[in-house]
């Protein structure tokens, strides 16, 4: 289930939020009825900062074992031809 909240329970309900973000899902938090920000548990932010640097890393291992290098403009241009 996604938690959505006012940004205003961050101050007056922290507790609760807390509670929430420490069973693993974040909670959405929305000032004047749009998206202000996500908070999680640290658990959380870690699990998906490391899938990130994991990615990352493969990427760079890739690019190291490839003898081929791009410029800017030849990136965009396989990019815009695949959409």
């Amino acid at each position: 289930m996604i938690h959505i909240r006012p940004v205003s329970d961050l101050r007056n309900r922290y507790t609760d939020i807390e509670r929430q973000v420490r069973t693993g899902q974040p909670v959405f938090l929305t000032k004047n009825g749009y998206g202000s920000m996500v908070v999680m548990s640290l658990e959380g932010y870690a699990a998906l900062a490391q899938d990130t640097e994991a990615a990352l890393d493969a990427a760079d291992r890739a690019a190291e074992a490839s003898p081929d290098r791009l410029t800017h403009d030849e990136v965009f241009a396989r990019v815009r031809g695949r959409l």
